[in-house]
């Protein structure tokens, strides 16, 4: 890797002092120390004994202390200047906006904190959410926590069987959903989906329903109620309940590579004082941001980032309801330019989907308020960090790629412009945030030389670290800490270069076996991507007979190129020279739009399905199934023209 092509020393904002290696220097040395100041910057009802304690795979944080994420998130700035301040700018698909101030969303929180004491619910008991990226989602896990019960949100995508199985395996009392959304400008009603999986939850006592679109939906007597109604005669006050810092704040599910979903469960201490740290540091939070990250609150990337982070800062958080490119391709710019977005936090699949769209769409709006953007999701290609800088930050934001995944928590590898700013290399998410012990090892858990592939492995516990699988250690244990005993195995691939930079080359187990060689899909997507003509692709592997397996390709053009077997022949010799002949795609197929889920991750299992010709299995998170059926026909059509 010629690493002297990819510097950018951008050093806008903070000139390099050496800032961060002394800090990444402390919190190793003197962990205890180092996190006990940062979360004595918020506040706890009962101090800890200890800072870290137990041993891997269980750990402990801030052991002892009672706190409530609730009232750091609101009652600590309805209390001083930001109590006015907007904390919710929200728009809708079809452009109603709404503002809540902190003092506002602290009002309908605590309502609705009592709303939920009025059902019964109790410190520990589980709530789950199931609704539109609308402010009452937020209000609904801030209430949770406020009383010491355990939300667990479930994208609004799943189907009625993904929710029933995420109820089932949290023992829901109390399922928080909305009569219905929109989706690129159609209802779809929520109710519905919420009513046929309560025919297989024994645990749900109680449905509350928000009135998002007017629609007329099953309402059972006794059950079932409406979110107005109760929020109408409840008491304007609920005292937080402080919890210990262990106490689990919530249980978000993830999907593993075979069975049910993973209930990864989150302190609340730790986790609190992990995202507030990386809110500050990475994306440099300053009293007039207005930050948008565009990440479903079904996701981690929502909880931490869409709303923990933002409102433990007393920042002012942007949230939109629709899809990126909805009615128009200029959306996000649109909403960019009409509210002075400052960081924009988004995924690679975004970014690329914007650039197949063209600069045009971009030129139309005024970005000039942005200070800052972020990567989040996957690792991103060069060409799409470049096309991010160029055109979305005009030259001038530096771009942080962020290194997490739902089991940290929070942000782990990434630039940090809130303490010193580094020179970037478009790919590489830089460096481990202060306090995480990152290592790329062998096998054996030993450290690799540089430039060279291992596992990606945290070697000391971090304060949002996973608490366990809910109702399932043995596959905690065995899922996260059996590979390599004391270590952390994040399931990824991972490079350090020569200055310690750090390179996400996907994950462990998205390997392509071609006659014998090891060929990660992140490898050879990125290549297709930096051929000038492609703007997507997906690669996914075909059982052959003497290769073993064969690679299969979908890919999707920017503006101005169309499919062609010219271009298709270019395409595999391009492959064939950036990798070598091993890695020569046996199919290529060109489709205008790629299977993927509503937060823009390429279903590349999907893909698998229709080439091996297996049933798709559930697509209830699908985006759009129109872009199946063309999958469908495109693999149909190529292997009729090669007699296939």
């Amino acid at each position: 890797m010629e690493e002297s092509k990819n510097v950018l020393p951008i050093t806008q904002g903070v000139v390099p002092t050496g800032k961060l290696k002394e800090m990444r220097k402390r919190a190793l040395e003197d962990p205890e120390g180092f996190w006990s100041e940062i979360a004595n910057e918020l506040y706890w009802k009962k101090g800890w004994e200890k800072v870290i304690d137990g041993e891997a795979p269980y750990f402990k944080w801030f052991v002892g202390g009672k706190t409530n994420l609730s009232y750091n998130a609101l009652d600590r700035h309805v209390k001083s200047w930001r109590k006015n301040k907007a904390a919710i700018i929200w728009e809708g698909e079809p452009g109603d906006v709404r503002v809540l101030t902190y003092y506002q969303l602290w009002k309908e929180v605590n309502k609705f904190a009592n709303v939920l004491k009025d059902l019964g619910v109790k410190k520990g008991d589980r709530v789950t959410i199931y609704m539109p990226m609308v402010p009452e989602a937020v209000v609904a896990m801030l209430a949770t926590v406020r009383i010491g019960a355990i939300h667990s949100v479930v994208f609004s995508g799943f189907s009625a069987k993904g929710l029933a199985e995420r109820i089932n395996d949290a023992q829901a009392k109390v399922v928080i959903t909305a009569d219905g959304m929109w989706r690129r400008g159609k209802k779809l009603n929520l109710k519905d989906i919420v009513d046929k999986a309560l025919q297989e939850t024994p645990s749900v006592e109680s449905v509350v329903v928000y009135n998002r679109l007017g629609l007329e939906v099953n309402m059972e007597e006794g059950r079932d109620y409406k979110w107005d109604d109760l929020m109408e005669g409840a008491k304007t006050y609920a005292e937080p309940e402080w919890v210990e810092s262990e106490h689990p704040s919530f249980i978000l599910y993830t999907s593993g590579t075979t069975g049910k979903p993973k209930g990864i469960i989150h302190d609340t201490g730790g986790y609190m004082v992990g995202v507030y740290a990386t809110m500050k540091w990475v994306f440099d939070i300053r009293d007039d941001d207005i930050h948008w990250c565009t990440a479903d609150i079904g996701w981690i990337t929502g909880h931490s980032y869409v709303v923990y982070g933002p409102l433990l800062h007393g920042a002012t958080t942007l949230m939109y309801e629709g899809a990126p490119d909805y009615p128009k391709p200029d959306r996000w710019w649109s909403i960019v330019e009409k509210y002075g977005v400052t960081t924009l936090y988004t995924a690679p699949t975004a970014i690329r989907m914007f650039m197949r769209y063209g600069e045009k769409w971009v030129e139309k709006h005024d970005l000039s308020s942005l200070r800052l953007l972020g990567s989040v999701g996957e690792p991103i290609n060069p060409e799409a960090w470049w096309w991010y800088y160029k055109y979305i930050g005009k030259e001038k934001c530096p771009i942080v790629d962020t290194w997490w995944q739902t089991e940290t928590g929070h942000i782990m590898i990434s630039p940090v412009p809130g303490i010193e700013l580094v020179p970037l290399k478009p790919g590489s998410a830089t460096y481990p945030l202060p306090g995480i012990d990152a290592e790329v090892v062998d096998e054996n858990g030993n450290p690799v030389p540089p430039n060279t592939r291992g596992y990606l492995v945290i070697r000391r516990p971090w304060p949002g670290m996973l608490h366990g699988i809910w109702g399932d250690p043995e596959r905690y244990v065995r899922t996260y800490w059996s590979k390599f005993p004391g270590m952390y195995f994040t399931g990824d691939y991972a490079m350090k270069d020569n200055d310690g930079y750090f390179w996400i080359l996907g994950r462990a187990d998205d390997v392509i076996k071609v006659a014998g060689h090891r060929l990660g899909t992140l490898e050879l997507e990125s290549a297709f991507v930096a051929h000038p003509a492609v703007s997507e692709a997906a690669v996914v592997a075909k059982p052959h007979p003497v290769k073993g397996e064969a690679i299969v390709a979908f890919v999707t053009l920017k503006e101005g190129y169309q499919p062609s077997d010219e271009l298709r022949e270019e395409l595999r010799k391009w492959i064939r020279d950036t990798i070598g002949p091993v890695a020569t795609p046996e199919e290529i197929h060109f489709v205008s739009k790629l299977p993927k889920t509503r937060s823009g991750k390429i279903m590349r299992r999907v893909l698998r399905a229709v080439i091996t010709g297996q049933q798709l299995g559930d697509l209830s998170t699908l985006e759009d199934e129109a872009s199946v059926e063309e999958v469908k026909r495109a693999v149909e059509q190529l292997r009729k023209d090669l007699g296939l």
